[in-house]
């Protein structure tokens, strides 16, 4: 069965320096996959490359069976390929309901839209009491929330999450996990970008250990968490 993303000898560079050091992975249609790794490792890269925000030096990148080289940022969204950044983006001087509808802005199917505006706010009953609020005025794990929902308006066929936990308290990581799971279980395809390699780990079908623009290690997501190496890395275990 053909992958719906597939990325082949990735190298994507700063000026000289080189960030992605020609990666290959692909993630299969309704799974989790997750890149881990320590900051600096490439990840966030290979995210904003694949949503069309970098050009890549080498390499190629297949989605849903279309090559992406050449093609613009919303093009790529219109394509069904989602991103929601790192460090969240939000619009903080519009409402939440304004930011949620900026995130269908290639879409026409105006009843679609607000059917899918009301998924968000089953998936986030908060962001729902708040959709008239300032986006600018809620905490981290809501800001949080409004990106993820955000990047689901444009109904994509894979959701690349980066660091959705980062900067949470426990039980707000815990949210953001539980709905990661949800998503996947209504059958988005997900590729996790996460701090929390437990976490990720024990939500992923697959993982790939990145150190220094490189995947050194790949398996699924339990075989991951069992490796010696890992857990001495990245799980804090002696």
């Amino acid at each position: 069965m053909t992958a719906l993303l597939e990325v082949n000898g990735l190298r994507v560079a700063y000026g000289k320096i080189e960030a992605v050091k020609g990666i290959s992975f692909s993630v299969e249609a309704g799974q989790i996959v997750t890149l881990i790794g320590t900051n600096g490792a490439g990840k966030t890269t290979t995210l904003r490359t694949l949503s069309g925000l970098l050009k890549p030096l080498a390499g190629t990148i297949r989605f849903d069976g279309r090559p992406l080289a050449g093609i613009p940022a919303h093009r790529i969204v219109a394509l069904g390929l989602a991103h929601s950044p790192e460090g969240r983006h939000i619009f903080p001087r519009l409402t939440i309901a304004e930011n949620l509808q900026l995130g269908a802005f290639l879409r026409k199917d105006g009843e679609a839209i607000a059917k899918d505006v009301q998924r968000v706010y089953d998936l986030f009953p908060i962001l729902g009491e708040r959709a008239r609020q300032a986006a600018g005025t809620l905490s981290g794990g809501e800001q949080q929330m409004l990106a993820m929902g955000r990047a689901l308006m444009s109904r994509p066929k894979l959701l690349m999450l980066d660091e959705p936990s980062m900067g949470l308290s426990p039980i707000m990581m815990q949210r953001i996990m539980a709905t990661i799971t949800e998503l996947k279980a209504s059958g988005t395809t997900i590729l996790l970008v996460e701090q929390n390699a437990r976490a990720a780990l024990s939500l992923a079908d697959r993982g790939h250990v990145m150190e220094i623009g490189k995947i050194v290690l790949s398996g699924t997501g339990a075989d991951l968490l069992h490796d010696e190496s890992v857990r001495k890395a990245y799980l804090g275990e002696d």
